[in-house]
């Protein structure tokens, strides 16, 4: 007897392309969006550094080093315009930081591919009127509208990602999704340095122009590529959800594997269905601790590479000691950018293998190491400091684009539930651009102050990072998004008078035979109303029994064991006739 949760609906899709390479053709294309920001955070780096665009914008004649150096020895004769440059870097992160909160309403009301859309047509936009600007307002206005489009692609790509990403296959995408990003920011210094050849204006605006050509694609592209089955089938288009669920299996849509993974998106659903309120005040009441967990992974994945700016300074400077300063300077840095994007390749293999806790804790120690050796050589000022210097700072760069660089961005995606997700992956890329702003305001501050004791101070951020890690981070490989539940065990309780009623009823419709209830493992002895087209919403959702010791102490005891039994809750819908 056919499942009446399940459309009937028999054959293919007229989808021509399908099964892993869909799959994989859909994560390439989301990397456009996550190249998008890691090519606007590179980019401005380079085009200030020339005479046309302080003609056109005028600000002052900088070298290399505006965004990356406060102060260089050999340029103390320079008159920095602080307030324009402050104004330069960080409206972009402002504007980041607004939308990628406002996003999630559009993404759950209109789902992940118009969200990506007008995301991708907004940067666009941003970037036509840099390129076209005819003064430093004009810059500023379209960096603020650049960086409300990167706050919503920064928002919607890692969930989009992690909802079509089978759960063996998660990790692999998001750390391609990750390496994009990394080619946008060597990508944009490349393009800097070729164009820094260009005697015009076209110098800078040809670098400028470069990413509205990918928003561009980024926005066309999303008229053709597939919307999230989690989304279809969580506003009850089921025939489509079911339709795209085949296509990224390559299967038919009565295949039992698809019928499996409907079953399961739909289990989810119904569950959460129960709650009704999908308000953020919700969101920190029923999941508190995955969203701590989220918002405090991108935290500390900021606080850890706010060395990352130091170290860039550092080095230049080191470089601007030799002689090395601008255009030479930029192809310095080019050349460390592809060692950069080189380190963000091994957790293509290591993600879905060794999982997320080892690689975010031997992340975390290497990047100790280097850091505390760093300012200890700096401390001593040796002869060979300046070379030691940059082993340190290139081993640095290495252990980040390998662990804190690409698992923030696929972990909060990972813990969210459905209803929930767009909110509380809002909130962590929030967290990302919060302290991203404050990054660049108070590091050269902390430098001037502090010194060479910074190094060892951000050291202590990533033994921080380990220990939070270490105590409180489940580990996610392998696990498909709806058993995420199990794997924290803080769905929410109802009253022990709700769950006698329910259980009165369930037992008086087995006793007598009628049918008319369904049940799931996932719900734990549910109770839902079947309507005349089939279609079923719960009445009640029953959580589990175990007694609660507290917020902290659920959390130890749920990732105490991160060798947690899988698969103990995927669901099976057992669905019996009905009304």
């Amino acid at each position: 007897m056919s499942d009446p949760a399940i459309p009937l609906v028999h054959g293919k899709t007229d989808t021509r392309l399908k099964g892993h390479k869909l799959l994989y053709s859909v994560s390439v294309f989301l990397s456009i969006g996550v190249w998008l920001f890691g090519y606007d955070q590179g980019v401005m780096s380079g085009i200030i550094t020339g005479p046309y665009f302080k003609a056109y914008c005028e600000l002052p004649l900088d070298s290399f080093l505006i965004t990356m150096l406060w102060r260089s020895p050999r340029h103390e004769e320079t008159r920095w315009d602080e307030p324009s440059r402050d104004t330069m870097v960080a409206v972009l992160e402002i504007g980041a930081f607004i939308t990628s909160l406002a996003a999630a309403h559009l993404a759950d009301n209109y789902g992940r591919r118009m969200t990506l859309r007008t995301g991708a047509f907004v940067f666009t936009v941003g970037g036509a009127i840099q390129t076209w600007c005819i003064g430093f307002k004009t810059m500023v206005v379209g960096r603020i509208i650049s960086g409300f489009g990167v706050g919503m692609l920064s928002m919607v790509v890692p969930i989009y990602q992690s909802e079509i990403s089978p759960a063996d296959h998660r990790g692999l995408l998001g750390s391609v999704e990750f390496t994009g990003n990394i080619i946008g920011y060597a990508s944009s210094v490349w393009i800097d340095y070729a164009c820094s050849y260009l005697q015009s204006d076209m110098s800078w605006r040809v670098p400028l122009f470069v990413q509205c050509l990918g928003g561009a694609i980024l926005a066309l592209g999303s008229f053709i590529t597939p919307e999230s089955p989690r989304y279809l089938i969580d506003t009850d288009q089921d025939v489509e959800g079911l339709a795209v669920i085949a296509d990224f299996q390559g299967k038919e849509l009565d295949a039992p594997s698809v019928q499996e993974e409907y079953k399961e998106i739909r289990d989810a659903v119904l569950l959460d269905r129960a709650v009704g309120d999908r308000s953020y005040k919700a969101l920190w009441r029923r999941y508190k601790g995955r969203v701590l967990i989220a918002m405090s992974s991108q935290m500390f994945a900021q606080l850890v590479s706010d060395t990352l700016v130091m170290a860039s300074m550092l080095i230049i400077s080191i470089l601007a000691e030799a002689g090395w300063i601008g255009r030479d300077a930029i192809l310095m840095t080019g050349i460390n950018a592809l060692f950069y994007v080189a380190s963000s390749l091994p957790p293509w293999i290591l993600m879905d293998r060794a999982g997320r806790r080892p690689i975010l804790l031997s992340g975390a120690v290497a990047m100790a190491i280097a850091l505390t050796a760093t300012g200890w050589w700096i401390y001593i000022d040796q002869a060979i400091t300046p070379n030691a210097v940059v082993v340190c700072v290139v081993v640095y760069n290495s252990a980040f684009g390998m662990s804190w660089g690409p698992v923030p961005w696929l972990y909060p995606p990972e813990i969210m539930p459905l209803p929930f997700r767009a909110k509380g992956v809002s909130l962590s890329t929030a967290t990302n651009w919060l302290f991203n702003y404050w990054v660049g305001v108070s590091t050269p501050v902390f430098q001037e102050l502090i010194g060479w004791r910074l190094y060892p101070m951000h050291a202590f951020f990533c033994a921080l990072s380990f220990v939070l890690v270490y105590f409180l981070y489940p580990e996610t490989r392998g696990v498909p998004l709806e058993e995420m539940n199990a794997l924290f065990q803080d769905e929410p309780e109802e009253d022990d008078d709700d769950d006698e009623d329910e259980n009165d009823e369930s037992g008086s419709d087995d006793e007598d035979g009628s049918g008319g209830s369904e049940s799931s493992s996932l719900v734990g002895g549910s109770s839902r109303r079947r309507y005349s087209d089939g279609s079923t919403l719960p009445i009640t959702s029953k959580g589990p029994s175990a007694p609660r010791t507290g917020f902290f102490g659920r959390i130890a005891d749920a990732f105490g064991g991160s060798n947690r039994r899988r698969g103990s809750v995927r669901g099976e819908y057992n669905a019996v006739g009905g009304q």
